[in-house]
């Protein structure tokens, strides 16, 4: 059986979802938005950059909120709404939030929209050691 997780400190969702669900070991954390946890109806931070921290450190607290870590992620996939121009600021902040030499798999898709405007959302897979 699946087990649906929903996180206490976690960002508040934008639609009806957990904010992950694990089955045999395997977690996929649903896609981040750019919101302040903290202070979920204010304006999103501005620029792709800010906007890749937050989404980030979102997952960071969902991981977290079931013991796991970045260093758990298998695989990303990234959703950006101005793919040419912000694919190159994006990767530069994605890239603090890893190991050097341990990159998960990753897909980065051009969307013409995201929910709350957001530039950029990002789901997880992740596998429980």
């Amino acid at each position: 059986m699946p087990l649906h997780h929903m996180i206490a400190s976690g960002p508040r969702p934008v639609a009806p979802f957990s904010h992950a669900v694990e089955a045999d070991g395997w977690v996929f954390v649903t896609g981040q938005m750019p919101t302040d946890p903290d202070a979920p109806d204010a304006p999103l931070p501005e620029g792709i950059e800010a906007q890749t921290r937050r989404v980030m450190e979102n997952l960071k607290l969902v991981l977290g909120g079931i013991g796991l870590g970045l260093e758990n992620v298998t695989f990303a996939r990234i959703y950006l709404t101005q793919f040419e121009r912000d694919y190159g600021l994006l990767n530069q902040t994605y890239l603090q939030y890893f190991e050097t030499g341990k990159l998960p798999g990753r897909t980065t898709i051009g969307v013409t929209a995201l929910a709350v405007g957001a530039l950029v959302e990002i789901d997880l897979v992740a596998r429980r050691p």
